[in-house]
Parts: C-alpha cells; sequence; structure tokens
C-alpha cells in the first residue's frame, strides 16, 4: 500500500509506503483498568510503576506493533507494575491512506493538552481532552513513562528527552540510538512526556519519547520493540530472560546528544525548505539558508548548527516545522 501526501500549501511530497500491517487492537480495547485500552499488571512486588504509551499519534504506529506484541506475549513484570496503553484510538482507527496525516488526531493534537490547566478547564472539550482526562489518573500514578512514536520524513531514530539533566541520563543509560534530542517542548502546548513530575527537575519521575524511524517503514518495528526492552529492563520491571528472541538490537558505538535552541515555528501555511531535509542535516557556517517563512529567508543562528525533525506535513500557523540544534556531548 502506497500513501500520498500533500502539505498545507499545496506542495507535493515523497509518498511513503505503508510496508507492515496494521495490528488490529480491539480485542484489547476492554482493558482492565476500567479504561478503554488501558492495561495494568502488578507483579506484587516492590518496583516502579511503568507506563508505555502507542497511538498519541494515530498515524504513529511502530508503538502499536510494540505493545500489542507485549500484550500478545503475556509478558508480565518481575517488579512493580506495568501499565500499557493504546492513547488515540478514535485516530487511529480513522486511518485512511489516501490521508495518512489526517489521522494524526481527531480535533487536536493529543500531545499538545498535557498541562493541568488545561485538563482541568472545563470549558475546554475535544476528542483528545477526553481521552487525556480518561488517562490522566493512570498517568499521575507513573514512576517512569516511555512514550512510542514515529516520524513525517524518512529519519535515523531519536530519543527526545526532554531538557532535564534527569532525562538525558536515563537515555543515555538506554545505550540506543545514536542521537538524543535534548529540548524544552512545543509552543503549541505541553507534551505526556513533559507532564507533572515527568517534567519537575525535583521530580523522581522520569520520562522518554522515542521517535522509531519513519512512520510506516518496516525498521521502525524493530527499532520501537528493542527500545521497549531495554526501558523494562532499565526499569527493572522486567529480567533479561523474559524479553523475547529478537526483540534487543546492536547498540550503536557512540551516543550524541544534541540540544535544541530554539524551534522554527511557521507564521503561515506557505513556509518552504531550500532543501529535502530529512533530519541532522549540520550546516557548518552560521547564515545558512534553510527555508523561507512567508518568502522571509529562515537562517541558521550559529555555527555546525543541525536540524532537528523538519516536516512540511503539518504545516499551519503557530506549529513547529524544524528545530534548530547544537550537539551537546557524545559518548
Amino acid at each position: 500500500m502506497t500513501t500520498i501526501s500533500t502539505s498545507a500549501a499545496g506542495v507535493e511530497l515523497e509518498a511513503y509506503p505503508i510496508e507492515f500491517d496494521f495490528p488490529d487492537i480491539r480485542p484489547y480495547a476492554e482493558g482492565n483498568t476500567g479504561i478503554p485500552y488501558a492495561h495494568t499488571f502488578d507483579s506484587g512486588k516492590p518496583g516502579k510503576h511503568t507506563m508505555i504509551t502507542a497511538l498519541t499519534h494515530g498515524n504513529e504506529v511502530s508503538g502499536a506493533v510494540a505493545v500489542k506484541a507485549i500484550l500478545d506475549a503475556g509478558l508480565r513484570p518481575r517488579r512493580g507494575r506495568l501499565t500499557l496503553v493504546f492513547s488515540n484510538v478514535d485516530a487511529y482507527h480513522s486511518f485512511d491512506p489516501t490521508k495518512p496525516d489526517a489521522s494524526r488526531f481527531v480535533d487536536q493534537d493529543m500531545n499538545r493538552v498535557w498541562q493541568a490547566a488545561m485538563l482541568d478547564d472545563c470549558t475546554l472539550d475535544s476528542s483528545e481532552l477526553r481521552r487525556a482526562r480518561a488517562l490522566r489518573p493512570l498517568v499521575d500514578s507513573v514512576d517512569c513513562l516511555l512514550d512510542l512514536h514515529s516520524m513525517h520524513e524518512r529519519s535515523a531514530p531519536l530519543t527526545v528527552c526532554g531538557p532535564l539533566d534527569k532525562g538525558i541520563g536515563m537515555a543515555l543509560e538506554l545505550g540506543t540510538p545514536a542521537h538524543i534530542i535534548s529540548d524544552a517542548g512545543h509552543p503549541e502546548g505541553c507534551r505526556l512526556r513533559d507532564y507533572g513530575g515527568f517534567g519537575d527537575p525535583a521530580s523522581l519521575k522520569n520520562a522518554l519519547l522515542i521517535e522509531t524511524g519513519q512512520h510506516w517503514e518496516h525498521g521502525a518495528l524493530a527499532v520501537a520493540k528493542d527500545y521497549c526492552a531495554r526501558f523494562l529492563l532499565l526499569c527493572g520491571n522486567l529480567d533479561p530472560e523474559q524479553v523475547p528472541d529478537g526483540w534487543l538490537r546492536p547498540a550503536p558505538q557512540q551516543q550524541t546528544v544534541i540540544k535544541v535552541t530554539v524551534p522554527v515555528v511557521a507564521s503561515g501555511p506557505d513556509f518552504r525548505f531550500a532543501g529535502a531535509y530529512t533530519g541532522l542535516e549540520k550546516f557548518p557556517d552560521a547564515g545558512s539558508l534553510i527555508g523561507w517563512d512567508r518568502g522571509v529567508p529562515v537562517l541558521t543562528p550559529y555555527a555546525d548548527c543541525v536540524l532537528v525533525m523538519p516536516s512540511l506535513r503539518q504545516v499551519r500557523t503557530g506549529v513547529t516545522v524544524v528545530r534548530f540544534g547544537q550537539v551537546h556531548q557524545s559518548r
């Protein structure tokens, strides 16, 4: 199956094929928590409450494959609790391969609603807010969270760890993938990864987000399974012999932390890139042209600037279309 995608500005973009079958998650619709599509398993022994979420965006399917595989395999924590969630199921079930980006959400981006003021405001309503409010009691009880995502463009996998030292440290402990992005989030709203104690440097809670690759490339499935296994091992929920055969992949020889300094936010739907960027391109000179926003040149602000997650597929006023980053450390 092949998808065709056009940006909001009417620019024809590369069509990425769908390289794997989308999972049928309906057998897990009832859940066991009183919340649809949410499952919790308690070992009865001390340990962390760890949550893995998939389908925060309905068209980002590799995470759903990994979570369903964990459920299908009957994996249970040896210590602590494990919660597995399919998040924006309404968006997922609306997927249309001729309009693949339309199923990212129903009413609004579910990964921009995670702040108490928005969740508590009864005058605000959307499909995504209702789902986030239903999941909130579970999220509030979690010690460590992994949010599984993928990217519009075909790019190397990335851990997106937030601006805090605790997030960077956990990403480095996992040992994969090769690139770690440290950023402060989006101007449009708060991500799940930064909600509550996850974004509080004084809290012991921690969260990571993994971008497994392009949404529908087969390789993203292996990245998602590897990362889930490593995350559950690091959190102490699983022992190595519980990990299904073939899930763990060789770790890269080096990890590089790239700190985002500023997001590039579109002032309208006619933003254009100067090249066919897919991410992690480095520009040696400050002032290099990378695009135009309403005809105004967009230039790199410093030498050795790295482009992080560029995309034209969701361009509209106020949306981040790329981020500028600097290499912070490698090890």
